[in-house]
């Protein structure tokens, strides 16, 4: 295969890079899109494999050899790895992006090997090589940054790692500090002074801070955090494009970082939240502050219901809208929830999904969980679709979410979630929330939903509940 082959190839693979993120999209062309993305990387690795260009027959036994290790973890992951677990695993992945984009920078570094061609004065190969050492430095800065954030995010999304944020003490201008070392360190490595030092105290400084950035991000902002990280490890990946001179890297890297970085702004806005108080950290995990009497936990007494009751109201109502969070994906109950869904639908009942932007652990977590369970796509509405529709709604069934349904952050300014979009279950006819306790949600705010008048709480695992409401439902 000769280097024009191989740019068609790339060219190729990256229309249909392109074509799987459209897919991506939407549910009803997910599957397409996931296809779309398997053969572009089909298509670059075989380019890339038999380019001998660029590959030497060793180096092929190696690549060879690699793909067999990464294809069978791929396999096994696949086959062990529950849907719930689906949010760590992305943030696992994220962390390997930028430990490659770290190890290629110092092989890079390493590499001796002429970088222009023959010829090329002295004064341009001095410009190409200070070039490709930004190129080096750059990639490892961000590279360092995905992993050590990537590999707390898994932590914290795994529950190995508490959700409360761990704010420092100034953090923030250290933080500052060290920035301006790794500015310092990026003259001392270009100038090639203590080049192999500045580089190594550098990326000893990025590991700390991508530590200490999702550290101090509350639970409640998981979902962006992954969003965010995503969008890192593509910048990592065209970072390490540039290093390898791989153009199809790059635009990759590119698209990745770019729909990151565009999805963690959504994802900011359906929360009432800037990018930058995100990094700031410090929302979610833990207790609300108490600043008075609007702070106190609201008043009043919940009102139990039963299965059997709630098998009852669903039978009796025309409108029904179902809230999934994460509490029914630890539950593993969207399969029941989909029997359920089925058998009233049947029976004349419009029943309909209201999805959170955030709700979950990951972008899309829930559409994800619901798309596995067969749930049609037609009724799986996102918030601003199904929001003014809940005054005529019978019942309004919330399965394992609290902050996405807190009245508070529409009545309380003084709510840590004031501002936030959320869904008004409140103004149904009935509201039921499914929880196993009464204790707050990953925000660490109080409910007051919990309190009024028209809403039931059905204690319990959500799983084994929902199946004593279907076998009720089958009964009756």
């Amino acid at each position: 295969m000769n280097d024009n082959i191989a740019t068609v190839a790339y060219i190729g693979a990256t229309i249909l890079f392109i074509m799987s993120l459209g897919g991506l999209s939407n549910p009803e062309t997910s599957r397409r899109g996931n296809v779309y993305g398997m053969v572009g990387m089909g298509i670059a690795v075989l380019a890339t494999v038999f380019n001998p260009s660029h590959v030497t027959t060793l180096g092929i036994v190696f690549i060879l050899i690699a793909l067999l290790i990464g294809g069978g973890l791929g396999i096994y992951a696949s086959r062990k790895v529950q849907m719930t677990q689906m949010p760590e695993l992305v943030a696992l992945m994220h962390s390997m992006v930028g430990l490659a984009a770290c190890i290629v920078g110092f092989a890079s570094y390493i590499d001796t090997s002429p970088i222009a061609a023959a010829g090329t004065s002295a004064a341009d190969l001095s410009a190409i090589e200070a070039v490709h050492e930004v190129e080096i430095f750059l990639g490892i800065l961000i590279g360092a940054v995905t992993f050590s954030g990537s590999v707390i995010a898994f932590g914290k999304l795994s529950g190995k790692i508490g959700g409360k944020p761990l704010l420092l003490p100034g953090r923030h201008w250290l933080n500052l500090a060290g920035l301006l070392l790794v500015v310092l360190f990026g003259y001392l490595f270009v100038g090639h002074h203590a080049a192999t030092f500045s580089l190594l105290l550098m990326t000893l400084i990025a590991l700390a801070f991508g530590v200490h950035m999702v550290m101090a991000i509350g639970g409640a902002d998981m979902p962006v955090v992954v969003s965010m990280l995503n969008s890192y490890s593509g910048w990592a990946a065209a970072a390490t494009g540039f290093m390898l001179n791989n153009d199809l890297m790059i635009v990759t890297g590119a698209l990745v970082g770019s729909s990151g970085a565009i999805l963690s702004y959504i994802m900011c806005r359906a929360m009432n939240r800037n990018f930058l108080s995100v990094i700031a950290g410090g929302f979610g995990g833990g207790a609300p502050a108490a600043t008075g009497a609007a702070a106190a936990a609201p008043e009043g007494e919940v009102t139990p219901i039963s299965a059997t009751e709630t098998a009852e109201l669903l039978r009796e109502a025309k409108e029904v809208i179902i809230v999934p969070g994460y509490g029914m994906a630890v539950a593993q109950a969207q399969h029941t929830v989909y029997e359920i869904t089925k058998l009233l639908r049947e029976k004349g009942v419009n029943v309909r999904f209201g999805i959170h932007p955030v709700a979950g652990r990951m972008p899309g977590h829930m559409n994800v969980l619901l798309a596995e369970a067969k749930v049609p796509y037609d009724i799986v509405m996102e918030m601003d679709e199904i929001n003014d529709d809940f005054p005529k709604t019978d019942v309004a069934m919330v399965i394992g979410a609290n902050d996405i349904v807190n009245p508070a952050a529409e009545d309380d300014p003084t709510s840590p979630i004031a501002g936030m979009p959320v869904l008004q279950v409140w103004k149904a006819k009935t509201s039921i929330v499914m929880k196993r306790s009464m204790a707050s949600g990953y925000a660490g705010v109080d409910n007051p939903l919990f309190y009024k008048e028209n809403n039931r709480m059905l204690f319990g695992d959500a799983k084994k509940m929902l199946d004593e409401v279907l076998t009720a439902l089958k009964a009756g």
